[in-house]
């Protein structure tokens, strides 16, 4: 009998779960995958004419190489060094052009060879001049910058003589006398004779030559005051200005516990909207300057404005326009005022039984030289741009069409009358939600999609707004890298034209990474409630997996409208992965109601953020666990943060046979206590359909174990959400655990305190077992 017991306790020994060295492995993978990945990065520096360029990669840890590529041949080889000419990284421009932000830091050092000196200017992301001081003939400075900046250099008349955008790795701009760059297109128009400004709550205008000073308008006052933009019509015979009253107060107070300079408590109070609160009024007004008096505009078309925004003149100045976001936002649209008579009529609308995504998808390009009018929509069920004729309002044509969504615009080519698009869904056998470039004629005509790499395209430089593609400096080519989170980048270079693949330049290396003891991510597709949807997620494993054991599912949930939340790119996910590390199969799942797949998809979020996507969940680990047999059931936990605590308790109150134990951190649990511009993007107006989305309101239906953490300084989240929670609760006679982080903010429990009190939570609540043992 001691021999077989002694048998039994070691068996139970190597297989368990939540021991403390699961929690060492889970706990250091971070660091010890850090720096494990190779060949992932490439950044071209092109020579002259265009087809050549040369990169460095690293290679491993502190190794690199040189890689010189010939674009026309598609062909590359390792060389020693840069080739000649490689310092000269800065691009210089045929015209300025604002900043892109995101790039990396970096030097450019300017030298100036002109007879006189050189003012330097920098331009910022909106392409306003900012000087940064003089250089002297002769002299030579190094700026630090980051690329993707612009730098424009003038001589002492003013003159600009150069333009730079600085790139990745030291340069060297050489200032030198040459024709120099085409100026900025502007419109031609005369100055008009009066300047605008605000005092006292009204508008004063200042006449330009003789300095008179005259008041347009007595009836701005505190609580009704006219604000800029105030734009003179091009003639400079009309002006329009808002007139706003101010939103209401709404102070939300905390008290930090703990202040480090005082033993104290401190009390903190913040400006802070919520749903159902009176927001700023805006109200355009028109003037005439000659007769000094108002042109009344109706209000009929934008009496109850979420937002008044994208104020302009046309260019003759006919009349003025602006966007108009209706509050509960189910009306968008571009209204135009006559400049005669004040009448008003609407240019071009969206409407909708549910939402207007107007936070994510709003997009506008009026093209002033041909009288048009580029605008994205959802009108057909599908996120595309349209070409609208700007006088008339009439639709021009569909620029982009089909089973798939404009994620955003990249380029508009003006003179080419093309776009350049990044979508996704555009390639039926992947991953609807991996990012392509793509080209289209306005009229939607030569529709080309530039790349087809089966994985999601990534901004070059990781910057947002900057461009899936590097061209070179003729655009002939390009590069381009796309990853999947299984797949590690893959680096190539394509041609222009028609997005043909020249040659592959690298593939990440990550076999150190592996070696590590970090496992590849599991995509996996299953149908969604309707049993037609395929709905897209990733599975997580623990390195030490076996097949034949049972292993609780945790998922990490955050069911937000405003995006999608399963990566798609290559990336360590460390919580993840540290938390299946312990002993879990970790899931990501999108379920219906997130955004950016069909609008049908998307509405089911509609006054509905309870559902958040858990029938089409349930139904995708139902679907894998058939399949895999170490996926148990019988336990499956949740957590997630900010709406995903919202969603995470939710998953416990109405799916409580399936969720077993929650963890909501900083949970927006009711969202009438949550921020204005969040909630009322989904919910509309305040109506009965917010509390029946409250979890406080269902919160007698818990079963389970249930941990609430919260930041006691949260700024994003009313810290009274999760304590209204609590009321409930106590109310309702339920257990729970409840953890305040002090001196947090929102995000508590990414903090290391909430992170380990989370992993305990899951290992005491679904393993069984006492934490770190």
């Amino acid at each position: 009998m001691r021999i077989l017991l002694f048998c039994l306790l070691a068996v139970t020994a190597a297989f368990a779960q939540g021991t403390k060295a699961d929690y060492d492995r889970a706990l250091s993978l971070g660091k010890r995958t850090e720096g494990k990945v190779f060949r992932s990065s490439v950044q071209p520096h092109w020579l002259a004419g265009g087809d050549t360029f040369w990169y460095r990669v690293e290679t491993g840890e502190g190794t690199g190489e040189f890689v010189f590529v010939d674009a026309v041949k598609g062909e590359r080889c390792v060389i020693p060094a840069p080739p000649a000419g490689a310092k000269e990284s800065p691009e210089r421009l045929m015209q300025p052009h604002p900043s892109s932000n995101g790039g990396e830091p970096t030097k450019l050092r300017l030298v100036n060879r002109m007879a006189g000196e050189a003012r330097l200017f920098w331009l910022d992301t909106a392409g306003k001049k900012v000087p940064y001081g003089v250089l002297a003939a002769g002299a030579s400075t190094v700026q630090n910058t980051y690329a993707g900046h612009v730098w424009q250099i003038e001589n002492r008349e003013g003159k600009t003589i150069s333009v730079f955008e600085a790139k990745e790795g030291d340069g060297e701009a050489i200032i030198e006398p040459h024709a120099e760059p085409a100026p900025m297109p502007q419109a031609q128009k005369p100055k008009p004779a009066w300047r605008a400004n605000i005092r006292d709550n009204n508008i004063w205008l200042k006449h330009r030559e003789t300095g008179e000073e005259v008041q347009l308008t007595r009836d701005g006052k505190t609580g009704d005051a006219y604000r800029e933009p105030l734009l003179i019509s091009p003639d400079g015979t009309r002006l329009v200005a808002m007139q706003v009253e101010p939103e209401q107060e709404h102070p939300v107070a905390f008290v930090e516990s703990s202040p480090k300079d005082q033993v104290q408590p401190k009390l903190h109070q913040q400006q802070y909207l919520k749903p159902g609160d009176r927001i700023r009024h805006e109200r355009p007004r028109l003037f005439d300057l000659t007769k000094r008096e108002r042109i009344e505009v109706k209000e009929d078309l934008f009496q109850n404005p979420w937002d008044i925004s994208d104020l302009r003149w046309q260019p003759d100045g006919g009349r003025f326009t602006f966007l108009y976001n209706q509050r509960g936002h189910q009306v968008l649209r571009i209204v135009a005022v006559d400049a005669q008579t004040g009448a008003a009529s609407t240019l071009v609308e969206e409407k909708s039984e549910t939402f207007v995504d107007y936070s994510q998808k709003t997009w506008s390009r009026w093209l002033d030289a041909t009288g048009e009018l580029l605008w994205a929509s959802e009108r057909d069920g599908w996120n595309h741009i349209y070409l609208f004729d700007a006088k008339t309002g009439a639709l021009k044509s569909q620029t982009t069409r089909g089973p798939w969504v404009v994620r955003s615009v990249e380029r508009v080519d003006e003179k080419a009358r093309q776009l350049w698009l990044r979508v996704a869904g555009v390639h039926p056998a992947q991953d609807p939600y991996y990012l392509h470039l793509a080209r289209v004629n306005f009229d939607g005509t030569g529709f080309t999609v530039l790349t087809d790499g089966d994985g999601t395209y990534a901004a070059r430089r990781g910057d947002d707004d900057a461009s899936i593609a590097h061209f070179s400096p003729d655009r002939r080519f390009f590069t381009a890298t796309y990853s999947r989170t299984d797949l590690p980048p893959v680096s190539e270079l394509r041609r222009t034209a028609d997005g043909k693949l020249v040659c592959i330049l690298e593939k990440a290396d990550a076999s150190a990474l592996t070696t590590a003891g970090w496992t590849m991510p599991e995509r996996f597709t299953a149908k969604g409630r309707d049993g037609k949807t395929d709905i897209f997620g990733v599975i997580y494993r623990p390195s030490n997996l076996d097949p034949a054991k049972k292993y609780p599912v945790v998922e990490e949930i955050y069911a937000g409208p405003h995006g999608f939340f399963v990566p798609k790119e290559w990336g360590r996910e460390g919580r993840q992965h540290s938390i299946a590390e312990l002993g879990f199969i970790v899931v990501q799942i999108d379920g219906m109601g997130t955004n950016w797949r069909s609008r049908a998809f998307h509405d089911i979020a509609w006054r509905n953020l309870k559902d958040a996507g858990f029938p089409d969940r349930i139904a995708w680990m139902k679907a894998a666990a058939t399949t895999r047999p170490w996926m148990d059931l019988t336990r499956v936990g949740i957590y997630g943060g900010s709406a995903g605590g919202q969603n995470a308790l939710a998953g416990l109150l109405h799916f409580g046979d399936f969720y077993k134990v929650g963890i909501a951190d900083c949970g927006c649990h009711d969202n009438r206590m949550d921020k204005i511009w969040w909630n009322e993007a989904w919910l509309g107006e305040v109506g009965p359909w917010y509390a029946d989305n409250s979890n406080v309101t269902h919160a007698a239906k818990l079963t389970g174990k249930l941990l609430l953490i919260y930041g006691e300084l949260d700024t994003n989240v009313d810290p009274a959400s999760t304590m209204q929670v609590v009321n409930a609760l106590e109310k309702a006679d339920k257990d729970f655990d409840l953890l305040p982080i002090i001196g947090s903010n929102h995000g508590a429990a990414e903090s290391p305190y909430g992170s380990r009190r989370r992993m305990d939570f899951l290992v005491k609540n679904l393993l069984g077992v006492e934490p770190r043992k």
